[in-house]
């Protein structure tokens, strides 16, 4: 799949403005580097971002997972009137390492210059309904979304996106020292939003 051709949209709110959705380029690096600095956003993710070096390496690991189809990361941002984007105000990622199963996991985080604004769950919208378009000859048809038990954020997110919540999971150190939840959304179910 070209990763240069993928744009997604979301629409805006009353509150809030239009998503566009793009794949992460190199030019991200510097705001990705100031997203990281959010204590918040650290403790809810696994990124090992810290500066431009870590940075940049990051953003060429999310180009490789499209390359090798495993993996499909866009920048989410909210955009302004020319319709180009501004700095990121999130992220979402399909991840698929198993071509043409029938389950593939989904991620997301936002920025903290932009939360309270329904971003995630819009953007978490948008990228659910493009896997189940895009991919619909070869799977998936469940998209699941797993987070800690006590990150109740992320549980308004899934369940805002139209995302069910589906099971309460064991916590199983190192990968997941807590308890999680696990949501699920189902091709050919209504998305939320």
């Amino acid at each position: 799949m070209d990763m240069t051709a993928v744009r997604l949209e979301a629409a805006g709110t009353a509150t809030a403005p239009a998503l566009l959705l793009r794949p992460w380029t190199p030019a991200d690096v510097p705001a990705l580097v100031e997203t990281y600095r959010d204590a918040v956003l650290r403790r809810w993710t696994s990124g090992a971002v810290h500066d431009e070096e870590s940075a940049a390496a990051w953003v060429r690991a999310q180009r490789r997972g499209w390359a090798a189809g495993e993996r499909f990361a866009f920048a989410v941002l909210e955009a302004p009137q020319d319709g180009e984007g501004g700095r990121p105000a999130g992220h979402v990622v399909l991840k698929r390492p198993v071509a043409a199963a029938p389950t593939a996991e989904v991620g997301y985080w936002t920025a903290a210059h932009a939360r309270g604004r329904g971003v995630a769950p819009r953007a978490l919208g948008a990228l659910a309904g493009w896997a189940f378009t895009a991919f619909a000859a070869d799977g998936p048809t469940r998209l699941e979304l797993v987070h800690q038990e006590d990150n109740t954020a992320s549980c308004r997110v899934a369940q805002k996106a139209g995302f069910a919540f589906t099971a309460l999971l064991p916590a199983a150190p190192p990968a997941h020292p807590r308890d999680g939840h696990l949501h699920t959304a189902v091709r050919g179910a209504p998305q939320e939003i």
